[in-house]
């Protein structure tokens, strides 16, 4: 990968990737979240709901063409998990059993420092929580050139805009060091929201809200800008 110029070692992922949220539209976002969903007897046990988003998905076949290391269900992990969603703003408020329910349609994946585990540009239909080690969030400017944005620490999350709203990746996530995490896929929330209704719709919520603030932060800054150049 190119040498990455670090403009911005931020604690928050959230101000590094800001600008790029007014792409999305709340209303649109949601459609696209939940227009594929499946019907209650399409979702036939709760064992598929712990599969969805695994080995067999797309979403996994990309991750281990990465060369990604896959560590299992998120269930495997339950407990470590449960404490990353506590102090994770988009998660916070679950209580126990919804977190633990959370992280079963997660899959945890381990990578070496260098690994690029989202790229710029790309569809996105995953997000994922960084459970252990950083990761360097990075786009590239008008020359070209890749820059350092921001740094995503145990307990953030990456890529959950374009999982709600289909749009391309606003920038990259590479591992700054060795690291782990946890996937969540959009099928493995649909498949959520018809097996766990309460649950998913509360996490749809969070995610809904996520974007609507982002939004109005985008709005907010470009009326300064008008506000600057008259």
């Amino acid at each position: 990968m190119d040498q990455i110029q670090d403009v911005v070692t931020s604690d928050s992922v959230e101000k590094g990737v800001q600008e790029g949220a007014g792409q999305a539209d709340v209303e649109p976002a949601v459609a696209a979240l939940v227009g594929g969903s499946r019907s209650g007897q399409e979702v036939a046990s709760h064992e598929e709901v712990l599969e969805a988003g695994q080995a067999s998905c797309p979403v996994a076949k990309g991750l281990s063409a990465r060369r990604l290391q896959s560590l299992g269900s998120g269930a495997r992990f339950a407990e470590e998990l449960h404490g990353l969603l506590m102090r994770t703003p988009l998660f916070a408020g679950l209580g126990h059993t919804e977190s633990r329910l959370l992280g079963a349609v997660m899959h945890v994946y381990a990578a070496q420092a260098g690994q690029t585990l989202i790229t710029e540009g790309d569809t996105g239909d995953y997000m994922m929580l960084v459970m252990d080690g950083q990761v360097d969030v990075v786009r590239r400017d008008e020359h070209n050139f890749p820059v350092r944005i921001a740094v995503a620490r145990p307990g953030q999350t990456l890529g959950e805009m374009s999982m709600v709203d289909g749009q391309r990746r606003f920038a990259s996530c590479v591992a700054q060091t060795e690291c782990r995490v946890a996937v969540l896929t959009r099928a493995a929330l649909l498949a959520l929201l018809t097996r766990e209704p309460v649950l998913g719709n509360k996490v749809l919520l969070k995610l809904v809200s996520l974007l609507s603030d982002r939004l109005r932060e985008t709005s907010a800054h470009l009326v300064n800008c008008l506000g600057r150049a008259t």
